[in-house]
């Protein structure tokens, strides 16, 4: 398994282009099951998590070829209907399957879905989906699916959290329903929009995309398409962070601004001004790095929460910016109860952080962090290590990097291009 050994307190600086959003394209490639012609992807990330997806669409009777960043798919005939169970456990979103195969064939049995460990993550909103949409759901050592007429068929549905998986998962398995279906307290975020419209490029006829409310008219069949995934919103998102915590002069590339309101509101506390453009976002060297207290309010307190509000996403870079910046900032985390773990880690590194409860952490900066060993938790706590080896005295090595590289591609190639002194060993 590959280790990071990265070399802190480099001058860094320059431009890093971001590629396409991850968490688009997983569930885009469960959909394409949806027809039998043939599908293009362009701007795909050549990541693990793209990797896993793609053989579990090739374990059930698809062609797929992923050649530089365009994705060739085409899956005529449906040859299993069960995925083995060591495909599932390798990401989360191997779940999504279950929408379009009930759709296209009636029948899936799924391993159940791996992912990051930050905590409690409920699938419920895909069973509640799935059965009042017209499927049986059974579980043993698999999770069993299977539609009970000819066609799932369409209703009304309300959400009890606006899950973006769930979300993704109802979108799918009703654009060929029977009848209409409206999904009340739908997740809104910019990549669920995304496979939205791919799939009405696809002859499907969803509505209201971008609210939480959407309203999707079955059709009877779907086709072909071509389609360029949408940026990857978190990705750059994480190399502000970067910049933040090392005083970097970034420029981020293949970017629109629209999906960085929020994120700058944030970093405006911190004391970091993000500059925003048509297609690039730029962050200077040159930043207070001064926390900014509320109105009235003795600390900062930043938190998560459905879109548009700051990703849960973003919560571990922005705590490592913070380590830098001059005065106490408390962090949410309110949908993972997991999310703080790695927190212990940047302790380890001399970090000035309380870890109140599973929900909360306090930071009070600047610290001068050191370099030392760590494992990665999770893709984001993985970068969010990255970033505090990077403005850390020292060596450090971060080991199970492959966990990273599920969410992050070419990292090694990126960090390089702006002057990190960073080398991947086995």
């Amino acid at each position: 398994m590959p280790s990071l050994i990265i070399q802190g307190k480099q001058p860094l600086g320059g431009t890093i282009r971001v590629g396409g959003n991850k968490n688009a394209v997983l569930p885009m490639i469960a959909s394409l099951m949806l027809t039998d012609e043939p599908c293009v992807l362009h701007n795909v990330p050549d990541i693990l998590d793209v990797r896993t997806m793609l053989d579990i669409a090739r374990h059930l009777g698809a062609e797929a070829e992923l050649k530089g960043n365009t994705l060739y798919f085409q899956c005529k005939d449906v040859i299993r209907t069960e995925v083995d169970k060591e495909l599932c456990a390798r990401n989360r979103t191997s779940i999504l399957f279950a929408g379009p195969m009930l759709a296209r064939c009636g029948r899936i049995a799924l391993g159940r879905p791996g992912g990051d460990s930050i905590g409690r993550r409920r699938l419920d909103g895909h069973f509640y989906g799935l059965e009042n949409l017209g499927a049986r759901f059974s579980e043993d050592s698999c999770f069993r699916f299977t539609r009970l007429g000819k066609r799932l068929l369409g209703r009304e549905l309300f959400l009890d959290e606006p899950s973006v998986t769930a979300t993704e998962q109802i979108i799918s398995a009703a654009v060929t329903a029977e009848g209409i279906t409206t999904l009340y307290n739908a997740a809104s975020e910019p990549h669920v929009t995304d496979l939205g419209e791919m799939l009405n490029k696809m002859g499907a006829k969803i509505s209201g995309l971008g609210s939480n409310i959407l309203t999707i008219e079955g059709v009877e069949k779907l086709h072909g398409v071509e389609h360029e995934v949408i940026f990857d919103h978190i990705n750059a998102g994480s190399f502000v962070a970067l910049a933040a915590a090392t005083g970097a002069d970034l420029t981020i590339e293949g970017v629109r601004p629209r999906s960085f309101w929020m994120l700058r509101r944030v970093y405006e506390r911190l004391g970091i001004n993000v500059g925003l453009y048509d297609n690039h976002i730029t962050v200077s060297s040159e930043q207070s790095r001064q926390i900014k207290y509320d109105a009235g309010g003795p600390f900062l307190q930043i938190s998560d929460g459905p879109w548009p509000q700051f990703p849960t996403d973003m919560m571990s870079c922005t705590i490592v910016a913070a380590t830098q910046c001059r005065g106490t900032v408390t962090f949410f985390e309110k949908m993972f109860d997991g999310r703080m773990n790695f927190v212990d880690r940047l302790i380890d590194m001399r970090a000035n952080a309380i870890i109140c409860d599973p929900h909360r952490v306090v930071i009070t900066g600047p610290s001068e962090l050191r370099g030392t060993e760590l494992a990665s938790p999770d893709i984001r706590a993985g970068m969010a290590l990255v970033i505090a080896a990077l403005c850390a005295k020292g060596e450090s090595r971060i080991r199970r990097a492959e966990i990273i590289y599920r969410g992050y591609g070419n990292l090694v190639e990126k960090l390089r291009s702006i002057g990190a002194c960073v080398e991947e060993v086995e």
